[in-house]
């Protein structure tokens, strides 16, 4: 039995269509691919890219990075309560070691996560050989498996076709918020020739095609697949909200009945009202928003 056996994923992912007046008239059909409800505790990209990553470290422990809030490290821990492996957290933040643990990283460590504060200088350079090589004897870890933040590298980015072809031939246009870029490097190698992913990036900084180019060389061989990016809708950055995207996020779910996740798909979905309006989404066409989380 494979770990995603063992994990009982809901795949494919629902796919709904939902009517909203912003979108229909400016002839834009709004569809929700629904990968928040793949697992209760691996949800949407973070299943698809966490299982090939899980499968190729055949039970050894899993060291992976992220920030104080990072969802990947909740479900990194999640997938090694459930499966039975050791994971260590490489924690961006070595002052964050003296205070007590956040909701978020309180509950990596509920579920067997060793948390490993490093400065940020070192976090920076951590895909740096010498540095990650440190990094894993300070962590007493230099047996593990390592996993990149976010999770994104070949065999998520492979991982993630499986989106892409869930959705091939179901709208004219997928879009997803985007952090290390690998769902979207994935998910684009998966659509159908007439399709296009459109990417909407948290992060400030404008790096994220280069990676993405890079991650779909590295799965690949080369590009796949037509994709964008639109990088206005960062709202300041990573894990920062404005009153006025949490308005809009509480007005789709009142609209709605769906819960909107305020540090990827609150921006998301913000972005496709605001391309509709401006007719950057065209008309007479089919968008689906894949709610990553």
């Amino acid at each position: 039995m494979t770990s995603a056996d063992i994990l009982a994923p809901r795949l494919p992912s629902p796919l709904e269509e939902v009517a909203d007046d912003r979108f229909a008239r400016h002839g834009v059909r709004l569809l929700l691919k629904r990968d928040d409800l793949i697992h209760p505790e691996l949800i949407g990209n973070k299943w698809r890219k966490l299982v090939p990553n899980i499968e190729a470290a055949a039970g050894r422990p899993v060291l992976t990075f992220g920030g104080a809030y990072s969802n990947h490290l909740r479900a990194t821990a999640a997938a090694g309560r459930l499966l039975g492996f050791p994971t260590v957290g490489v924690v961006r933040g070595e002052e964050l070691a003296a205070r007590p643990l956040n909701p978020s990283l309180e509950r990596c460590a509920a579920d067997g996560m060793r948390l490993h504060f490093v400065d940020r200088s070192a976090y920076r350079r951590k895909a740096e050989p010498e540095v990650l090589a440190g990094l894993l004897r300070a962590a007493a870890a230099e047996d593990a498996y390592v996993v990149p933040e976010g999770g994104s590298n070949a065999a998520a980015v492979r991982g993630c076709r499986a989106l892409g072809a869930e959705l091939r031939g179901r709208a004219d246009v997928v879009a997803i918020a985007c952090g290390t870029g690998g769902t979207l490097a994935g998910l684009a190698a998966g659509l159908g020739p007439a399709q296009r992913a459109l990417g909407v990036p948290v992060l400030r900084g404008g790096f994220l095609a280069g990676e993405i180019r890079r991650l779909q060389a590295e799965a690949f061989g080369g590009r796949r697949g037509q994709w964008s990016l639109d990088e206005r809708f960062h709202f300041g950055g990573y894990g920062r909200t404005t009153p006025e995207l949490d308005s809009f996020a509480d007005d789709f779910e009142e609209r709605h009945g769906v819960r909107v996740e305020r540090l990827y798909v609150a921006k998301l979905l913000y972005g496709l009202v605001e391309l509709a309006r401006e007719g950057g989404l065209g008309r007479d066409v089919s968008v689906a928003a894949v709610l990553t989380a």
